[in-house]
């Protein structure tokens, strides 16, 4: 299989590389020579270390034709909107990591663990879901197969990292800024971030949700195919450097007992329960940071409506909600 990344200087290009070398596609990695790396004209002829050899960024092409057979884009949404139906024109299946065509009807949205048989009907382009919605689904779909879920309410906790590399390094120059005497300067952010957090910074819409809130409510619809699912989010950028995480509160057909949600959910795949009241250890961005795995916990009956359930998940949006997902989906392909 021919490999292509689009955006592989950015944050979750970098991932995308990490994975390739060691996990690969369907349980085998991707050779130097089967993988192409693509970036803006500003990064091409850069040199990238990969599984022992250094490959070299290009251009993208002005044709349209990246030579391989599966293209991982992550450079952008106008790149995307751009440019992946002509990529997928000349052979690439474009599993897209941008907002562009996620809710696009010809385009299936799909998180393996919840949705893999939507893969079948794609035309040519894939996309990866929001990182926040990944995240909530690997934890709410096994309760809604097993329970049928009506409600949910999430409140998220999202990591510089979503920002990209420029949010990781806003936060790291602000700190030490800070910590010697210095003001924090915004400059990715509309605020500062160092010891600091805010509303998503998302433009809010007239409804009065933010845009990453509508991804939240309008993605989960699509992949779980419940137009009628109702779901209010209230999504946080905090001064976490990698990792989301994610407060839920879900309701359900019938009454769901704590016992019943973690047997689920310990069977669940792509899920790690941590949730060890005794010792107060429960999911953690810092133990999530470099996992597959989303961790669930603080599992505990919703005390303000008999028979639902609260819960706490941290997820690295880096991994899971954007790289391996997408090499997830090409496995499945």
């Amino acid at each position: 299989m021919r490999v292509a990344i689009v955006g592989a200087t950015g944050a979750v290009g970098q991932e995308f590389l990490d994975l390739l070398a060691h996990r690969g596609v369907a349980g085998r990695p991707v050779p130097p020579e089967a993988l192409r790396l693509y970036a803006s004209p500003r990064s091409a002829g850069r040199r990238v270390p990969y599984a022992g050899h250094e490959l070299t960024v290009e251009a993208l092409p002005e044709d349209g034709d990246l030579h391989v057979d599966v293209a991982f884009s992550s450079a952008g949404g106008s790149i995307s909107k751009a440019h992946a139906w002509s990529w997928a024109a000349h052979g690439a299946v474009v599993v897209d990591n941008t907002s562009a065509w996620r809710l696009d009807p010809r385009v299936p949205l799909v998180v393996p663990e919840v949705n893999p048989d939507a893969v079948q009907g794609h035309q040519g382009v894939i996309a990866n879901p929001n990182c926040s919605t990944i995240l909530a689904l690997v934890a709410l779909a096994p309760l809604d197969r097993a329970f049928g879920l009506t409600r949910a309410t999430v409140a998220t906790y999202q990591a510089v990292s979503g920002a990209g590399q420029a949010g990781i390094e806003e936060l790291l120059g602000q700190t030490r800024a800070v910590l010697d005497g210095g003001a924090p300067e915004p400059a990715k952010f509309p605020h500062p971030i160092a010891f600091n957090l805010f509303s998503h910074d998302s433009e809010v819409g007239a409804d009065g949700y933010n845009l990453e809130e509508r991804k939240l409510l309008l993605e989960s619809r699509k992949i779980l195919g419940r137009p009628d699912l109702a779901l209010s989010a209230t999504c946080v950028r905090v001064p976490v450097v990698r990792a989301h995480a994610e407060a839920i509160h879900a309701e359900f057909a019938r009454e769901v007992t704590v016992d019943e949600a973690r047997a689920v959910l310990a069977a669940a795949a792509g899920v790690r329960l941590v949730d060890d009241p005794a010792a107060n250890r429960f999911p953690t961005p810092l133990e999530a940071s470099g996992q597959d795995d989303v961790l669930v916990g603080r599992l505990r009956a919703d005390a303000s409506r008999p028979g639902a359930l609260a819960l706490f998940l941290a997820g690295d949006q880096v991994r899971k909600g954007a790289a391996l997902n997408a090499v997830q989906i090409a496995d499945l392909l």
